[in-house]
């Protein structure tokens, strides 16, 4: 039903809640801010990847609802769809999550698929005025985009029960907070959008950051097995574990490759490896790691001396530590150890997210950094420009806080078998393929769990012609980075057009 066409200079905007029942969400103070089933709709213009095109920006609200039919939250979704399409069923969707979790889906959203990207120097820090401007990399050429905001996060909320009174905590982790019940709640919501919008015959991808990753890795499982949706496509972008186990001697020597990255960044290796290309450092720390770091580790305390040594000197090496800094630390070193130490001596501390930013702390001596830069460079730069998008780009207006982070605890991590549910999904659906993107300063999700993420989601070997990795010179958000922004896209658009078998039969 058609409330109220509302007119721009710059686009029509029209107002529209969907034929239920309208219904309004409160915040805290009881004040009705916003409709829990309505859109926004604005129409725009933009050049992308070379191509000159109109498309529409639809951005509202949609409901979850329980067995009984009753809304219990409503989630916030931004919708791009390319104007003038022939036929739906040969445009891709490409599905968007961000992670945490509780993180809003705004970081992919304005720095890195989105038609509109923040105003910040090359390298990702943030700049003032602060804003956005036109993002000529983003793949809405080749796919529309849906960016959604899961409970709490963005202007996504719980709705109060039919008496009026608000869930406990263990009710809320029940239905949304938590790995399963995160997946299934989403999954029914992403069908219900799916088929409103006239999108099932489309090809669908998932592309999901960080936590992320876990939930379109088990989402791929839901909506194959529950809602009858199959998929082309999963991107993993930073990923996490995906509940692939990395533990003990495996889960410390995989920090080592990145530990060299990040070394080489700061122009902390010796000569002998700084010279060198990071891609040729790191395929000789992969080795190392992998063939002697890994089996060190293994055995412990059963090292002869002279093997210790040999190993803590290799590690010191590639890592840009010194010898007896490793020995202290029999050969394991901690992430937050290695941030504070590897540039002790110049008075800095390294990023945790991005390890290419600094950090300051009170004391040069200490076991960890006091804060993390690069969150809150990107804070600085990106809160300021969600609101001010939403309200006058998008023209949605709302007095709820944008929550970049929302409440989400306590999250529920037990039985996470995501990564088996995506082996199982590609198993079952022969045009499911994977690609993995990660930036090689991540020190929260390092690149080389990602690469062993894809060693160990197939362990029969059959499917890995369907699986890629991408790597790029950047941090957990790569595609800050204005190089890796335009190259992180060109690989998320050859792996779409590459993923869809138009006219081929799904079989082996």
């Amino acid at each position: 039903m058609l409330l109220k066409p509302l007119l721009f200079a710059l686009s029509a905007t029209l107002l529209t809640t969907l034929p239920h029942k309208a219904l309004a969400q409160a915040d805290t103070q009881g004040q009705l801010t916003q409709q829990i089933d309505a859109q926004v709709i604005t129409e725009h213009k933009g050049t992308f990847n070379g191509e000159r095109l109109s498309y529409t920006a639809i951005t509202g609200t949609q409901p979850v609802w329980d067995k009984a039919g009753h809304p219990i939250a409503t989630l916030h979704y931004t919708y791009y769809k390319k104007n003038k399409v022939k036929d739906p069923a040969t445009r891709p969707l490409l599905i968007s999550f961000n992670g945490g979790p509780g993180s809003a889906s705004v970081w992919m959203h304005i720095a890195y698929t989105g038609p509109r990207v923040l105003k910040i120097d090359d390298e990702g820090y943030p700049m003032q005025p602060y804003g956005l401007k036109d993002n000529p990399d983003s793949v809405l050429d080749v796919a529309d985009i849906l960016f959604v905001n899961p409970v709490n996060t963005g202007y996504s909320r719980v709705l109060p029960e039919q008496d009026g009174t608000m869930a406990d905590k263990q009710t809320l982790q029940k239905r949304f907070f938590g790995v399963n019940a995160d997946i299934e709640y989403l999954a029914g919501w992403l069908n219900t959008f799916i088929n409103r919008h006239g999108r099932a015959l489309s090809p669908k991808f998932l592309i999901g950051e960080s936590y992320g990753t876990t939930r379109v890795s088990g989402l791929a499982h839901e909506l194959q097995n529950k809602q009858w949706l199959f998929l082309n496509g999963v991107v993993l972008v930073s990923p996490t574990d995906i509940g692939i186990k990395r533990q003990g001697p495996v889960k410390s020597a995989n920090r080592l490759p990145y530990f060299a990255a990040t070394a080489w960044y700061h122009k902390a290796l010796p000569e002998a490896l700084q010279k060198q290309d990071l891609l040729s450092v790191l395929k000789q720390v992969e080795a190392y790691t992998l063939d002697h770091y890994l089996p060190a580790l293994a055995k412990g305390a059963m090292l002869s001396e002279q093997t210790r040594q040999e190993v803590a000197k290799q590690v010191a090496y590639f890592s840009g530590l010194s010898q007896q800094f490793v020995l202290q630390n029999n050969l394991d070193i901690p992430n937050h150890a290695f941030w504070k130490e590897l540039l002790r001596e110049r008075g800095y501390t390294v990023g945790r997210l991005d390890s290419r930013y600094l950090g300051i702390d009170k004391r040069d001596a200490g076991e960890g950094p006091d804060y993390w830069p690069e969150l809150d460079a990107w804070l600085h730069a990106f809160t300021p420009a969600i609101n001010h998008y939403f309200r006058h780009e998008l023209n949605y207006k709302t007095d709820i806080k944008y929550n970049m982070f929302g409440d989400v605890r306590p999250w529920d991590r037990s039985n996470n078998e995501v990564g088996e549910q995506l082996r199982l999904s590609m198993a079952k659906n022969p045009y499911l393929n994977v690609m993995v993107q990660s930036g090689y300063y991540d020190g929260a999700t390092n690149y080389f769990d990602g690469k062993y993420n894809l060693w160990h989601l197939d362990p029969s070997g059959k499917m890995q012609h369907r699986l890629r990795f991408k790597g790029y010179r950047s941090g957990h958000m790569m595609y800050l980075r204005r190089p890796d922004l335009t190259q992180a896209n060109q690989d998320l658009r050859e792996f779409i057009t590459d993923s869809l078998k138009y006219n081929q039969s799904a079989k082996y």
